[in-house]
């Protein structure tokens, strides 16, 4: 039995249909919009241009201006468990790595009279074919090399180095391929997801049907790969090293707004020291440079996403559909610490090719976390937080400022079921499906509060949390933590021991959500994950 009161989805408002009858576009007021959904990989809280960043994301930024961002969004701190939320509206703790249990989105609006396409990441074991989607282009899997994801690198005029690796299974369609090696010697995955996806908009232009279009791009999950070009925009932004960096776009979120010095300061860079050399780090020279040169890849793998979304944005503009077009953009998890384990890159490669297999390390993704603390699989703030742009324009009245609500990928499904009309689980085939988590994030469209009755609850690895008000208990061990984001977004000051009543209850809390979810008591042993990249 589910112990959590469920919100009901909210029928298409007046104002929004108010909004689209007076659309720039040749549209009904009661017509439904096409839907846009960008997903990218291992992202960082402040790697955007309106949140803080030097990258530049011309693209994006002109979303935000038009539209809305939320500085208070959550995922689930790590890659496949926000897939799941996602794509669910549940928690990933309800269900498994391939959404038993659960209706997809593609499910949820096809019979909505959507057409419903995926192109890129998919962090599971089926085909979106086989769970609503008409149309699927991308990896099945968690990781790929992004310019060769057959996973069997070479540097330039050098042989291919022996793999003893998987690689990714690439899907077409119903089409799959264990070992996709391109023929196209320009193909980069980020740019051929968005190559589909405006295939797709073209082959269907003129129908009349809405559409759900899902970006999952792959883009900056390592390895660090990306074209020359593109890396030359950022020849040297780094040099100055991680602090200097992170300073900077401290500065730049203050004066955005985004943050309050007082509730917000930014806490010690935790700096991890290399000990060891990596085999895998690239040709000999000076390790400054080096760690340099790995955020300029970062930062151009960024950068090409956002070229592409503007590519995305051109093509809507040009089919008169951007007005009615709800976008969303936001990242999986925090920035990532960790590196790939592999034995088939060269070790002579230059950094950022096809055969090199890097990643750029913590004091890196502090940065990108910047002022947050913590990092992917975290549940602290800087695991579990993502950026969240929205733009709508026949939809949603655009705030300059700041929407600071509580909001998480688990409130997606019930947003677009609230756009949409459809009727949830829609087309699901799978059985004892369960109430939507989420709620609708439409009233915050309309500048209004979020009807949220329940926490927002977290659990991945060691990390667990709850987030009630201004209230977050959060471990990465066996002992809680309890931080009041009102007063410590950044969570330095620990308060668990002057409010051990607010620990009591936040625990019970949790607990009692966890029995919901998974019908077993916590044991206090993590679960083991199914699947590591």
């Amino acid at each position: 039995m589910n112990l959590y009161k469920k919100i009901p989805i909210l029928a298409l408002s007046g104002l929004v249909a108010t909004a689209l009858a007076s659309a720039g576009e040749a549209t009904r007021p009661d017509a439904k919009p096409n839907i846009l959904i960008i997903l990218v990989d291992d992202m960082g809280y402040s790697d955007i241009g309106c949140f803080g960043s030097e990258i530049k994301t011309p693209n994006i930024d002109r979303l935000a201006a038009k539209g809305m961002k939320f500085s208070q969004m959550y995922n689930t701190g790590k890659c496949y468990p926000t897939r799941a939320c996602l794509q669910t509206g549940v928690y990933y703790q309800r269900t498994d790595l391939d959404f038993s249990k659960t209706a997809t989105l593609g499910e949820l609006l096809q019979p909505a009279g959507y057409h419903t396409w995926w192109a890129g990441k998919n962090h599971a074991h089926f085909n979106p074919v086989t769970r609503g989607y008409e149309h699927y282009y991308g990896m099945i899997g968690g990781a790929e090399n992004h310019f060769n994801p057959g996973d069997r690198p070479a540097a330039p005029g050098l042989p291919a180095p022996a793999s003893k690796g998987k690689g990714a299974t690439w899907a077409d369609d119903a089409v799959e391929m264990k070992r996709f090696t391109p023929k196209d010697p320009k193909f980069y995955d980020t740019d051929a997801f968005t190559d589909r996806g405006l295939q797709w908009l073209d082959k269907y232009a003129n129908d009349g049907k809405p559409f759900l279009l899902y970006m999952a791009y792959t883009a900056p999950h390592w390895p660090l790969q990306a074209w020359p070009e593109d890396i030359a925009k950022y020849k040297g932004v780094y040099d100055g090293g991680f602090e200097a960096v992170r300073q900077a776009r401290y500065k730049r979120q203050i004066e955005l707004g985004l943050l309050d010095p007082k509730t917000s300061p930014l806490p010690p860079l935790e700096e991890l020291k290399r000990k060891k050399k990596d085999k895998a780090d690239g040709p000999p020279g000076d390790e400054r440079l080096k760690e340099a040169t790995r955020m300029e890849i970062y930062a151009a793998m960024v950068d090409r996403v956002d070229q592409n979304i503007g590519r995305l944005i051109k093509k809507l503009e040009a089919q008169g559909k951007l007005e009615n077009t709800l976008i969303m953009f936001l990242s999986d998890n925090g920035a990532c610490t960790e590196g790939p384990k592999v034995d088939n890159a060269d070790p002579k490669a230059p950094l950022g090719s096809v055969a090199s297999f890097v990643n750029y390390g913590q004091n890196w993704a502090t940065v990108s976390n910047t002022p947050l603390r913590k990092w992917k699989t975290d549940s602290f703030e800087g695991g579990i937080s993502t950026p969240l742009v929205v733009h709508w324009p026949a939809g949603i009245i655009p705030q300059s400022g700041w929407n600071r609500e509580p909001a998480h990928l688990i409130d997606i499904m019930p947003t677009l079921a609230a756009v949409s009309g459809a009727k949830y689980p829609g087309a699901s085939k799978q059985s004892a499906i369960p109430p939507m988590d989420g709620v609708s994030l439409l009233p915050a469209f309309k500048g209004q509060a979020i009807k949220r009755t329940t926490p927002l609850f977290f659990q991945y690895a060691k990390g667990s949390a709850i987030r009630d008000g201004q209230w977050k208990l959060v471990r990465n061990s066996p002992g809680w933590e309890l931080y009041d984001l009102s007063a410590d977004r950044n969570e330095i000051n620990n308060v668990a021991a002057k409010h051990s009543e607010i620990v009591q209850k936040m625990d019970a809390q949790w607990k009692a959500w966890w029995l919901d979810c998974t019908g077993s008591e916590w044991t206090g042993t993590p679960p083991k994950e199914k699947d590591e990249e």
